[in-house]
């Protein structure tokens, strides 16, 4: 029996940077209904590479053959054309216009924006992707966003699905049903591109895996027949060193929630309701949950961006801090890590360097100017520390890979020394190695004595970090749990709100949720 014929073919592909060799004559074979995973450290050229598919990044040199003839991909409209279609990790939405306007942006101009809410309500419900098509994107929260990128792709019905860190703000239960979606289309025909730092995803859903390093390729394998151990060892060369978890007893509280309730200031928003929270110096706690039950709005009000909470609502090092900004919390010791990446996190055209002044308040010197040389050595210093691939501390942020860039967000904020760090979606898009050490270094820092808060929507992390778990669900916040006592069944009873319904009340509807 001869093999099909190939659906996409990229020969000799290569990019090339000012400070980078991104592709480097890169050369794979996508076949029909065939699910193939992308696998490299962060800057190792997955997304570029998915980029000058999409028709997004122009190819320096090399060649694309789609269904046998060669073609030049000039833009994500021909991609489209020919039957590709892309979710990214950094998200191209325009925050100001609501779901269905981004989405009847890529679809045909012929049809009317009724048509397409139509059709985005019935294609987010056969997959179990819950969407409401007019909401504005601004008031969406990230896990949100990622449905609707997963949504307006699939709504073309692509021959070619790519899929960057698909699931990286998706819970468990989430994942699961977009993975049978993902093996329906297969089975359709449909070829699937995935990128995904998540090896176990690898493994059970691709059955062909192509590995980068440093742009080029270094492996091919059947993930099916590897371990998670062995796919680290050809992606980073080594295992991912085990995380360190020493019990210690907790010391002063440090910060201090008490009876928070806060109306939504978005009509999409949520309330949040009745919020106790504390964290004491030497330890993590961690707050699990569904994206978009009031994540964004308790980590607002608690980095100081809104300032309506009573004085004494919010106390950090027993100071009531509820009115103050964000600068103020920071001579508190309150550090902050939000999980937008560019526009929040980092300001995208400015250096790493110069992005050090967004939380550093040593950054102007008693003169009044800035402190460029000492940035500069503070930024080069943090990018050794952490291993950040970048051009070093002059790169604006924007060059930087999703994963790098990451990195150098959190290793800002660690090297502050702060006393309290609150950090959302702390290992996003990062790759093994990276995650693990991003995991350890919140540990070091718990033991060295901060407080830490950690906001994340992937419960395997949390229960590496945290001491104790709270759940977060429609604007209430759970009772506390030790991490010994928590398990995934209960944890995914408590993301429905069922902390306080009788054990098999709450596992018949958490089964229904």
């Amino acid at each position: 029996m001869t093999e099909p014929a190939a659906r996409l073919q990229l020969q000799g592909i290569t990019k090339r940077y000012p400070a980078v060799v991104a592709n480097d004559g890169i050369s794979l074979s996508v076949l029909p209904g065939q699910a193939h995973a992308v696998l490299g450290e962060n800057g190792a050229g997955k997304s570029t590479l998915m980029k000058i598919i999409y028709g997004s990044v122009k190819p320096d040199a090399g060649q694309i053959v789609w269904n046998g003839q060669p073609v030049q991909v000039r833009n994500p409209q021909e991609a489209r054309a020919l039957g590709i279609s892309m979710v990214f990790q950094h998200f191209s939405l325009f925050d100001t216009l609501t779901v269905a306007e981004n989405v009847w942006l890529g679809l045909d101009r012929r049809l009317k924006l009724a048509e397409v809410t139509r059709r985005i309500e019935a294609k987010a419900s056969e997959y179990g992707l819950p969407i409401d098509p007019s909401r504005p994107v601004h008031t969406l929260s990230v896990g949100e966003m990622q449905r609707v990128e997963i949504v307006r792709a699939l709504l073309t019905d692509p021959q070619l699905l790519i899929l960057d860190e698909p699931t990286s703000v998706l819970t468990p239960q989430a994942v699961e049903k977009l993975f049978v979606v993902l093996r329906q289309l297969v089975a359709e025909g449909c070829s699937i591109l995935y990128i995904s730092h998540k090896l176990h995803e690898i493994r059970e859903l691709c059955d062909a895996c192509t590995v980068l390093r440093g742009g080029r390729v270094t492996g091919e394998c059947d993930p099916r027949k590897e371990s998670n151990a062995s796919l680290s060892r050809m992606m980073i060369g080594a295992e991912p060193p085990e995380l360190e978890h020493h019990e210690r007893q907790p010391g002063e509280q440090v910060l201090q929630v008490q009876a928070l309730s806060l109306e939504r200031e978005s009509p999409f928003g949520v309330d949040l309701d009745g919020i106790n929270l504390e964290v004491r110096a030497g330890e993590v706690v961690g707050i699990a949950g569904v994206s978009g039950n009031g994540q964004r709005e308790l980590l607002y009000a608690l980095s100081g961006e809104d300032r309506r909470a009573r004085p004494d609502a919010i106390r950090v090092g027993g100071q009531p801090a509820g009115r103050m900004g964000p600068a103020h919390r920071r001579h508190l010791g309150l550090h902050f890590v939000p999980e937008e990446r560019l526009g929040r996190g980092a300001v995208p055209s400015l250096g790493l360097a110069h992005n050090l002044m967004l939380t550093r308040t040593d950054a102007v010197g008693r003169s009044g100017w800035v402190r460029v040389k000492a940035l500069q050595q503070q930024a080069a210093g943090i990018i050794r520390r952490f291993n950040v691939k970048a051009g070093g501390p002059l790169a604006a942020a924007q060059s930087l890979s999703g994963g790098n860039l990451q990195k150098f967000i959190v290793g800002r904020e660690i090297d502050a020394r702060p006393k309290l760090l609150v950090i959302s979606q702390p290992t996003w898009g990062v790759d093994v190695g990276a995650a693990a050490q991003i995991r350890s270094e919140i540990l070091a820092l718990r033991d060295a004595g901060c407080a830490v808060l950690v906001v994340s929507e992937e419960l395997e992390e949390l229960f590496e970090v945290s001491d104790r778990l709270h759940v977060i669900a429609k604007g209430r916040l759970s009772p506390s749990l030790p991490r010994a006592q928590a398990t995934v069944e209960k944890i995914g009873e408590w993301m429905s709100g069922l902390w306080d319904a009788p054990p098999a009340v709450a596992a018949r509807e958490a089964a229904d949720a």
